[in-house]
């Protein structure tokens, strides 16, 4: 989850970020160290998963932030969304209500503010 949101704050980062700036995020958000060798790990996972992109002749990487959007929708949040329709069966309504109270647990856990 520490990863996840610390990609969040790089959103508007044009330049891109490198291991060691992501990895500040990443340890705040914990509240823990993070060794380089996680950070260059969990950056190798998301490369190869087509979220992020080295590029060429440094170390710096960028979102793929078009890639992060569709996959996020086509995977999460259009079936979420097509679950709460009333002709949805109420098996899979419960269990979107679970889904829903579970990620506002993730969010109290991570001490996130709503955005104003």
């Amino acid at each position: 989850m520490a990863l996840a949101g610390a990609l969040c704050l790089l959103l508007n980062t044009v330049a891109g970020f490198t291991n060691r700036s992501l990895r500040a995020h990443v340890a705040g958000l914990l509240g823990a160290t993070y060794s380089s060798h996680q950070m260059t790990y969990d950056l190798r996972r998301l490369r190869l998963n087509g979220l992020i992109r080295r590029l060429e002749h440094s170390n710096t990487y960028v979102l793929r932030v078009a890639l992060f959007y569709t996959k996020v929708h086509d995977r999460l949040l259009a079936p979420l969304l097509a679950a709460d329709r009333p002709p949805a069966p109420p098996p899979l309504r419960a269990a979107l209500r679970v889904v829903d109270s579970t990620v506002d647990d993730y969010i109290d856990h991570a001490r996130l503010k709503v955005a104003a």
